[in-house]
C-alpha cells in the first residue's frame, strides 16, 4: 500500500520516464524502529531533473513525500536521473 502511494504521489508531480521502488522493510525486522515506517529504495528517471543538482533533485522527492516521512517511510534511498543519464549509466 505504501509503495503504491509513493508511486502515485511522484507520478502526480513529475513527468516520469521510469520509476522503480523496492520495499526492503522485511530485511529490517530486527531494527529498533521496525514498526515506525518502511525502508525503501527508489529510482526516478525524469527529464524534469535536467540542469538540477543531485541535492535539489532529492529535495524535490522529499518535498513530494513530505507527508509520508517519519510515519510511513522510515528510510529512503533515492536515485534520480535524467533520461540521458539513465541510458548512459544503466
Amino acid at each position: 500500500m505504501t509503495q503504491k502511494k509513493i508511486l502515485q504521489l511522484i507520478k502526480s508531480k513529475l513527468n516520469i520516464e521510469y520509476i522503480d521502488i523496492n520495499d526492503l522493510t522485511s530485511k529490517h525486522k530486527t531494527h529498533k524502529h521496525y514498526d515506525q515506517g518502511g525502508h525503501y529504495t527508489l529510482i526516478v528517471v525524469s527529464d524534469d531533473f535536467k540542469n538540477i543538482s543531485l541535492l535539489e533533485r532529492h529535495k524535490i522527492i522529499y518535498n513530494i513525500l513530505n507527508g509520508m516521512l517519519k510515519n510511513e517511510i522510515h528510510a529512503l534511498s533515492i536515485t534520480t536521473k535524467t533520461i540521458d543519464e539513465y541510458q548512459t549509466k544503466y
